[in-house]
């Protein structure tokens, strides 16, 4: 028996293998995955309260059996996680897609879920629910960890490589391994109706020959070199803090009233950025820039497959002097929000295209911090993270385990459907006072 340490002991480790005969070749990546190949694993969490009652009779609770064989079954549609990190040979990297299978991992606590109800991303929470991934070679796709509570609740912790997939595939996936375990032996029916994943990444090669045209694409991804209004990174003032901020469905309300109807990230976005502009101190003739990624599956020409499998997002941006950014005036948080809002509509076929062939040209820039003047904010606002229900209902709480860059924000929806915000804060220790302070502000 296995300890994670003196909190989570390791029951059981095993790999879970496609249920079925699955396609196997080496997935071609295309640049935009390139990108993600050195970001790892994508650590996140959810924690489930222990029910009951759950309609079915004599149902075992998060039953392990249930949800191996649901996974195995999903597995055969969504076999790139499947799958292991790998090389073509011209040293380019790729998906070998041979059924290897994805860890799957089951342990036990003395903690209980209400121990977490509070908690936020750390070190802590990653190390105690988060399935450890070897540095063996070659790397796995897919990790998950079930740890079951002596309250009778469950974590449920994951590690997807990001070379895999984005956020919108990873919610697809959970989507469709979830809908198996509810429906146990009538997976047949549930195979009928739910959509497939694409798989078909040649649909994002570059042009050929590549060509970069449009003027925001090279400063996407090296704002520093090609942007002299940028800050250079400096030193971390001190240690980076993380914090869960809740912002109530009115006060959502308030902030779209005097961002002059924005959605709700532009309405928020601008707010954040704000705010954070005036709790880093920085220096009013500062450039600052807010970056964050979008989901542009709808936005090129034809649009890619809806439930295309794969990384359909690239970084965009607004920038602004810090004076503009965080003035006073009345009218400036409508004025940072059309800001943003003209970083969202600038998502179109020619930015993506000309990105893509930057990429390729060129390779992935290399992995920095980010500079103080930076914020970058991950929405989640919209995708449904909250039903991953596999039978015994849905998450108490969801989150990034971790979170440790400092100016790096996501947004959740509330955790009750309530209309509410949640936002996940990753800032400078010596900021986070003042950021709380006028986050709330007239709100």
């Amino acid at each position: 028996m296995a300890c994670v340490d003196e909190k989570v002991k390791v029951v059981e480790s095993c790999i879970v293998t496609p249920s079925e005969e699955m396609p196997r070749h080496r997935l071609w990546l295309s640049p935009l995955d390139l990108m993600m190949v050195n970001r790892g694993h994508t650590p996140n969490v959810y924690f489930y309260r222990y029910a009951s009652s759950s309609g079915v009779v004599d149902d075992i609770f998060f039953d392990v059996a249930r949800l191996k064989a649901a996974m195995a079954k999903a597995l055969v549609s969504f076999y790139p996680l499947a799958g292991r990190l790998g090389v073509d040979g011209d040293g380019r990297a790729e998906i070998d897609c041979a059924g290897q299978g994805a860890h799957f991992v089951v342990a036990r606590s003395d903690l209980t879920v209400d121990d977490f109800s509070d908690c936020q991303p750390s070190l802590e929470l990653k190390r105690l629910f988060v399935p450890r991934i070897v540095d063996d070679s070659p790397c796995v796709m897919l990790a998950v960890q079930l740890t079951f509570f002596k309250c009778g609740g469950v974590a449920l912790g994951t590690a997807l490589h990001h070379v895999a997939i984005d956020a919108v595939s990873a919610v697809h996936f959970f989507e469709t391994w979830s809908a198996f375990s509810r429906a146990g032996s009538r997976e047949n029916h549930v195979a009928q109706v739910l959509e497939l994943p694409c798989h078909d990444r040649t649909l994002l090669r570059a042009r050929s020959p590549p060509r970069v045209v449009h003027p925001d694409a090279v400063a996407v991804f090296w704002p520093l070199k090609d942007n002299p209004n940028i800050s250079e990174p400096s030193p971390p003032p001190g240690p980076v803090v993380n914090e869960i901020f809740v912002v109530s469905k009115d006060q959502i309300a308030a902030l779209k009233h005097a961002s002059s109807g924005a959605s709700t990230f532009c309405a928020v976005s601008a707010h954040v950025w704000r705010c954070m502009c005036v709790a880093r101190r920085l220096a009013p003739e500062a450039t600052t820039r807010l970056t964050f990624p979008a989901n542009f599956r709808r936005s090129l020409r034809p649009p890619l497959p809806a439930r295309y499998f794969g990384n359909g997002i690239i970084m965009v941006g607004a920038a602004g002097k810090v004076r503009d950014i965080a003035s006073e005036d009345q009218l400036a948080l409508a004025s940072v929000a059309e800001r943003v809002k003209e970083a969202v509509r600038g998502l179109e076929d020619e930015l993506v295209r000309s990105t893509i062939d930057y990429l390729e040209m060129n390779g992935a820039p290399p992995a920095s911090s980010m500079p103080e003047t930076e914020v970058r904010i991950v929405s989640w606002l919209g995708m449904p993270v909250y039903d991953v229900d596999f039978g015994w209902g849905k998450p108490l709480t969801m989150m990034r385990a971790v979170q440790q860059r400092a100016g790096l924000i996501y947004l959740i929806d509330g955790e009750q459907g309530d209309g509410g915000v949640r936002i996940l804060l990753s800032i400078e220790a010596e900021a986070l006072e003042d950021f709380q302070r006028l986050l709330y502000k007239n709100l």
